[in-house]
């Protein structure tokens, strides 16, 4: 089963309140925005890092931020209790998240991969965010993303930045 089709049959078993939105193949947070016609601050970005805890252990967090800030690596590296924190590379955030850059989805599936939620992205009624596919978004009630995907909620996102 694909990702995308996993994470459709999970919303529907959970009751969730979501829509799917079709656009042009894009997976940059930024443009994705645009085309679903969103607020950018509304749009869940999500990010692999990875925290260096040991010389010889490291421990791997999703990041989901608002579309319009920068992940504040730092903050990560302190929740985790690490001694650095940088994104994961793309071979290892792809194979952690179960799909491709521009296209991972604010959920985990893998056990190694903790999920952190930015409380920011919380504040609206609905997040956006890319199906596990670059043409295919959902929009989703925020109470319900919270109930199902049980992010532990923190601020890891800098200050939003301004969208030229």
């Amino acid at each position: 089963m694909s990702l995308y089709n996993r994470l459709i049959a999970d919303l529907n078993s959970a009751g969730a309140r979501y829509r799917l939105i079709d656009h042009y193949p894009e997976g940059r947070t930024e443009p994705a925005s645009a085309l679903r016609g969103h607020d950018l601050a509304h749009a869940a970005k999500s990010l692999v890092v990875r925290v260096k805890i040991t010389k010889k252990e490291n421990r791997y967090a999703l990041a989901v931020i608002p579309g319009n800030a920068r992940l504040d690596l730092l903050a990560v590296k302190c929740l985790l209790g690490g001694t650095r924190a940088a994104f994961a590379d793309r071979s290892t955030a792809e194979k952690l998240a179960g799909s491709m850059s521009g296209t991972l989805l604010p959920f985990s599936y893998h056990p190694q991969l903790e999920l952190i939620a930015d409380p920011a992205l919380l504040a609206g009624p609905e997040i956006y965010f890319n199906a596990a596919r670059l043409d295919r978004s959902i929009a989703m009630a925020t109470d319900d993303y919270l109930r199902i995907a049980s992010p532990r909620i923190e601020p890891v996102s800098a200050a939003a930045v301004a969208v030229q």
